[in-house]
């Protein structure tokens, strides 16, 4: 079946998106205004897009006609949080995607505890498995509704219980119980079932395919 994205309506766009786009990780906002008012929001329009430095990207929509509050807070402060959803959270997160009137602090209404950053002065939830400090370098407005979010990540925090070997960086992410976004509007999937495959090399490949075989090259 084929689509002409420019002959679909924005509801129609979204939904071919995020029903196909999947999985996606969700990106769990903890940012803070000008005031110190802290606010928690969930996006699954992120990813991470750089490994050292290390970048990520979070889309963030619009809301009647100027910035969500994590848009302008990020704006405001420069910096914010990224913690990653825990299944044993959802609902918590999901308490979190309403559309709060400003000013409202989710976490609170939610009981969900914080922890200091170290690097950040916005906090970080405290029960989140991953939480990634970040300093923003690029705001960009994709057209009167979206925009990316482009940041650093300074700091990560991962649960204990799912580092194997802190020096080498080598983490048990079945561990972490994270979970991912399906389709909209209440699509969601759990990660624990994931499996393996062993990169080749060019070698490899070519010793199953047999003696003869070839690539093109460019």
């Amino acid at each position: 079946m084929y689509f002409d994205v420019s002959a679909l309506d924005a509801a129609r766009s979204y939904k071919l998106l995020t029903a196909t786009v999947v999985p996606r990780p969700i990106a769990w906002v903890v940012s803070a205004d000008a005031q110190g008012r802290v606010n928690a929001a969930p996006f699954s329009f992120f990813n991470c897009f750089g490994g050292h430095p290390p970048v990520i990207c979070v889309g963030v929509g619009n809301r009647g006609g100027g910035p969500k509050d994590t848009l302008a807070n990020i704006a405001a402060r420069r910096e914010f949080v990224v913690n990653l959803v825990p299944e044993a959270l959802a609902d918590a997160m999901n308490i979190t995607a309403t559309d709060f009137p400003a000013g409202h602090d989710e976490l609170q209404i939610t009981g969900l505890a914080t922890a200091p950053s170290r690097q950040v002065e916005v906090p970080r939830i405290a029960d989140s498995p991953v939480a990634l400090e970040c300093r923003l370098k690029q705001v960009i407005a994709i057209d009167r509704n979206a925009n990316i979010v482009v940041a650093e990540v300074v700091a990560v925090h991962v649960a204990d219980a799912a580092v194997i070997n802190p020096e080498r960086c080598y983490i048990d992410t079945a561990k972490l119980m994270l979970i991912g976004r399906m389709q909209s509007p209440g699509g969601y999937t759990r990660t624990r079932d994931a499996f393996s495959m062993r990169l080749l090399e060019f070698a490899e490949w070519q010793a199953t395919q047999g003696t003869d075989a070839a690539i093109d090259k460019p």
